[in-house]
Formats: structure tokens, sequence, C-alpha cells
């Protein structure tokens, strides 16, 4: 008999939430790499303005979530999976960014009753070569200079309060979880859970002219593996949309959950 490893064991995840919690409609909000639950706030604003309640969590080895050895794109799907009771039906939506869209598409692949559909924000489904050194810097650079003025030098654009909050994600992950995140994801390639997965999934991909995980042939070949892929770009947005362009990437998320 093949012998398969034991699922990681879940750590529970602490939330936030925007929204009537009757709604009828529940949506979950999966941040990106050293990033936290709160800078999901653009999102759960809007769609708790659309009536839906929508909670965000922060990852493990991110925010006030439990530490833990392993920062396996496995592990952090595990715990997705988790967020919800097995009382309860599968959340209505769920909406991940770059590792939270590789979690989330791993957890809606080994559970197809998690979710009733997926929304990937410039999803990491594959990172290797460049891609995983330009992350890979992008951290180290956030953690070497954790400070307001910097973050603002960086990205002009972004609302005061995705500054404020990118300092205090900074300041809550553990960097050696971050670190950990890239060492132990070697392979970092989940295409074979995007390739499996049965419900409607749209990808809102960054624009490849600023800079974008999900792009090129690459990204042409994932959206070939499966027919319920669908995709749309933000123009002028960089690997974090929400943040970038946020009007814009809310507008591909509203089409995208109509």
């Amino acid at each position: 008999m093949p012998h398969h490893p034991a699922p990681p064991a879940p750590v529970t995840l602490p939330r936030l939430s925007w929204g009537d919690p009757s709604s009828a409609r529940h949506v979950l909000l999966v941040h990106g790499l050293g990033s936290s639950a709160a800078l999901m706030w653009r999102l759960g604003d809007a769609l708790a303005a659309d009536g839906w309640h929508a909670t965000a969590v922060d990852l493990r080895g991110h925010g006030d979530a439990p530490r833990s050895t392993d920062y396996s794109i496995a592990a952090f799907g595990a715990d997705l999976v988790a967020t919800l009771p097995s009382s309860k039906r599968g959340w209505d939506a769920v909406v991940g960014h770059s590792l939270g869209g590789a979690a989330s598409a791993l957890a809606a692949a080994s559970v197809p009753s998690w979710t009733r559909r997926l929304v990937l924000i410039d999803p990491a489904i594959v990172l290797e070569g460049r891609d995983a050194a330009v992350i890979r810097k992008s951290q180290e650079r956030a953690f070497a200079d954790n400070r307001m003025e910097t973050v603002r030098q960086e990205h002009p654009h972004w609302h005061p309060q995705d500054i404020e909050l990118k300092v205090d994600a900074v300041a809550r992950a553990s960097r050696w979880a971050v670190e950990q995140t890239s060492a132990q994801n070697q392979p970092w390639d989940v295409r074979e859970a995007v390739a499996a997965l049965t419900v409607p999934t749209h990808v809102i991909a960054a624009d490849p002219a600023v800079y974008s995980l999900f792009r090129g042939e690459a990204a042409a070949a994932i959206l070939a593996s499966n027919p319920r892929l669908t995709m749309s770009v933000v123009e002028g947005a960089g690997h974090s949309p929400h943040r970038d362009k946020p009007e814009e990437t809310v507008r591909r998320l509203r089409e995208a959950l109509s």
C-alpha cells in the first residue's frame, strides 16, 4: 500500500470581520506573505457594503496567529480548511492574495465543499527563479527597514491605512516564519491543485508591465489546465492590486462574485 503522509496539524487562525454576521453570504479573505488579516480591509469593507459578511484571518506565523515549525503551503492550506466548523456549510466565496491564493487553491482542491467559488488575487501558483528572488528580496527589505516613511516612499499612492497596516503587519509577523515559507516550499508549485479545482475560480492578476506573479506562458498554461478558471488584469497595479488600485480591484472582485 502506498504511504500517504498525514496532512499537517492545523492551527486556529485569529479573525477580523466586516458586515453583518447573520448575512446569508459569507466570504473568507486570505492575505499574502508578510501581510495580515487587517490589510484585507479594503475588500472586507467593500463586500460588507454589498451585504456580505467578510472574515479575514491572520495566517500561521503572521499577525496574532500561532507560530509553528511547519510553513509548507500544505500547512497554510490545512489551517484554511479548518476555518470552517464541520457543522457549517462551506464558504460562499474565498478570496486569496499571493501565498493566500496558493493556500486557498490547495484547500479548495483538497476539500471541494470548502467553498462555492474562489477568487485568486495575483496568486503565487508557481514561484521559482527570478520571481522567488524578487519576493525574497522584498521581504528582506521590509524587515530591514520597517518605517512608515520607507513604505510611503516605496508606495506613494497607497491609502494611509495601508501604509500603517503594512508597518504593523511586518512588526507582528515572524521574520523566521516568512523566511521559512520560502525555504520550506522547494519547489513552490500548486499547479496540480489548481488543475483539480471543481469550483468557479477567477484570477485577478496584476499588470505584468508593473509586476505580476501570474503572467505570460506560465499563466496561460495554468488557465488552460482547468475550464473553471477565468482571468482579468488590473492595469497599472503591481503585485498587491487591492492596495495599488483598490477601486479597480474591488470592481473586478464584484464582477467575479456576481
